[in-house]
């Protein structure tokens, strides 16, 4: 038989999907067979044309804000209550404020809302998550869930004017590897996908302005990704082929050196 990458009978909570990597993660874990439940803030006319396109009955959007720790439990809590288990997190949401900022000028509030969307809400959802996890059985894998937390290659080599940002989910390569020597022990695998630059409408900005062949000249590949190209990684991470991974940081950026 041919390796399948098969998620049927498990439910996902994606977050963020209703656009960008997260919708194309929604349709790739609907096509792989699980049950999907994902949250959106303001685009409710794309969280719905999504939910239709992968099948409203296995299909869950939840109009969520991820900004506090109490915001990612309250959505956990949403998935749990549509499907009635919860076997794999992604914390696929994030914000990334478009115009440079000098650390030394940065204002108080940019920090703490990009700390707050970007990490404390995935405290909550990590945490909450986890109980969750640990509440269900060991399945035929020997595994109680999965938890894959989308960073960014800026949390390794930084980002200079986006202080914030690369600070944030730089935090998530250590709640990662954390997690891992926690959780693994009780069959949660936990670990990490780190995107470069990605077409979606976050980086459509710069990906479109002056700046754009400076950022595409440090791929290789000489191009931002796809979309799907951040959902496959993802998925692979979440089936049993990837059961013996765990704490890693998933590289995804066509070949990108990781300095300067």
């Amino acid at each position: 038989m041919l390796p399948t990458l098969s998620l049927q009978g498990k439910v996902a909570l994606i977050t963020g999907g209703s656009r960008g990597i997260g919708a194309a993660t929604v349709r790739l874990f609907r096509q792989a067979g699980a049950q999907v439940v994902f949250n959106y803030r303001s685009a409710a006319m794309q969280a719905m044309q999504l939910t239709e396109e992968c099948g409203p009955e296995e299909t869950c959007p939840v109009q969520q804000d991820l900004s506090t720790v109490e915001d990612g439990r309250a959505l956990v809590a949403a998935a749990v209550k549509a499907f009635g288990r919860l076997d794999i997190l992604v914390a696929n949401h994030g914000i990334w404020p478009p115009v440079d900022q000098p650390i030394g000028s940065m204002e108080d509030s940019q920090w703490r809302t990009t700390l707050g969307v970007n990490l404390d809400s995935v405290f909550g959802l990590v945490s909450a998550s986890t109980a969750q996890m640990q509440q269900q059985a060991l399945d035929a894998h020997g595994t109680r869930g999965h938890i894959v937390l989308v960073a960014s290659t800026a949390a390794q080599r930084g980002e200079a004017f986006h202080a914030d940002y690369a600070a944030s989910k730089g935090a998530l390569l250590s709640l990662t590897k954390s997690l891992s020597t926690e959780l693994a022990p009780q069959g949660i695998l936990a670990n990490c996908v780190a995107p470069g630059w990605v077409q979606t409408e976050m980086s459509a900005e710069a990906l479109n302005g002056p700046s754009a062949s400076k950022y595409l000249a440090t791929i290789p590949l000489g191009r931002a990704a796809y979309p799907q190209e951040i959902a496959g990684p993802i998925l692979f991470l979440c089936t049993p082929l990837a059961g013996f991974i765990s704490g890693e940081i998933f590289n995804v950026n066509g070949g990108a050196v990781l300095v300067g």
